[in-house]
């Protein structure tokens, strides 16, 4: 019988790995209907109302969340008192002066933010952008949806759909929401897996804080394959983080070092420092058992300070990232 070629075989396994499909719900089978969701006069969280009112908010109705049957308080809140949440990542001044224009050109605000309150003051994991685009035109007040479950504040890479997340924005997000947790919380890091979502993106998080500019993306597809989730208290886990960027922002360096010498020899491409990452990655050779963060940091090191220049031509290069640029033309 014929081997099967390399293209099948890949075929093959991907389909072997490739997660089961979404089986589609019978309709109208789960959570609430439309006269549920606002029936019975469902006890209304005293404690938060009677807050926001406090606080200056006014309270417009409340019901319960149609698929969890959670209850939602529809309220408008006293601008000055809502913020992003501390974990949040950085806001996109392009999006949120385009934004702002579309506002101001409809003369409406019709997408209600989510915020939970928190002593005297409104968190939203989901809505900043919408949240400064009301402030850059003066608002005073912005329409929300207050949650009365604090923890949902930490749920933001599920929540904050407003933009799509990029490597760099999901890391922060996810290394700020784990310092404030760190001190805040007790319990272990692997306690807290679901809000974090992916362990790749602690460490990557504490790199990117080190080094805003850090290419994240070449390093990804390793350490994703080598952390875990530490089953270590908060505080601890956190120096750990900080120790391993530490580490991969070593490697970093010196394989800038590479890059720049294959570029004195007239290679030129925006793929180089992946060509290099992916030429000391052992592990696409190592297609099972355990795989340990500190040795193959350890591993890689040695491999791109002994790199081996005379080994890489314009082939190689060229299979892996396509055509080659010009020599005047930079990473």
């Amino acid at each position: 019988m014929a081997a099967k070629s390399p293209r099948k075989k890949a075929a093959s396994a991907s389909t072997t790995t490739r997660r089961p499909r979404r089986k589609k719900a019978e309709p109208a089978s789960k959570g609430l209907s439309a006269a549920e969701v606002v029936s019975e006069a469902h006890a209304p969280e005293t404690e938060l109302v009677q807050g926001i009112l406090a606080d200056g908010g006014q309270v417009v109705g409340l019901y319960r969340d149609p698929l969890g049957a959670h209850t939602v308080v529809f309220a408008a809140l006293p601008i000055d008192k809502v913020e992003p949440t501390p974990y949040q990542r950085d806001v996109s001044e392009p999006h949120v002066k385009r934004l702002a224009s579309a506002m101001e050109r409809l003369d409406r605000f019709l997408d209600p933010i989510i915020a939970i309150r928190k002593e005297g003051r409104y968190w939203t994991p989901n809505g900043n952008h919408r949240l400064q685009a009301s402030k850059l035109l003066g608002g005073k007040a912005i329409m929300a949806l207050v949650l009365p479950e604090e923890d949902v504040a930490y749920q933001i890479l599920a929540l904050n759909t407003e933009k799509a997340h990029n490597l760099k924005e999901r890391s922060l997000e996810v290394i700020r929401m784990h310092r404030g947790l760190t001190g805040a919380r007790a319990g272990r890091e692997a306690d807290f897996a679901h809000l974090f979502e992916e362990p790749a993106f602690l460490t990557l998080g504490a790199a990117y804080e080190k080094r805003p500019r850090f290419s994240g993306g070449a390093y990804h597809p390793f350490v994703k394959r080598a952390e875990a989730f530490l089953p270590l208290p908060l505080a601890e886990a956190l120096a750990v983080r900080e120790a391993r960027a530490d580490r991969l922002l070593e490697l970093d360096d010196t394989v800038a070092g590479v890059v720049d010498a294959l570029k004195a020899r007239g290679l030129q491409s925006p793929y180089l420092k992946n060509f290099v990452v992916a030429r000391i990655n052992f592990l696409r050779f190592k297609k099972e058992g355990p795989v340990e963060f500190d040795p193959t940091l350890t591993r890689m090191l040695s491999s791109a300070r002994k790199f081996n220049l005379d080994k890489v031509n314009r082939e190689d290069l060229g299979r892996m990232s396509g055509p080659l640029l010009g020599s005047e033309e930079t990473e």
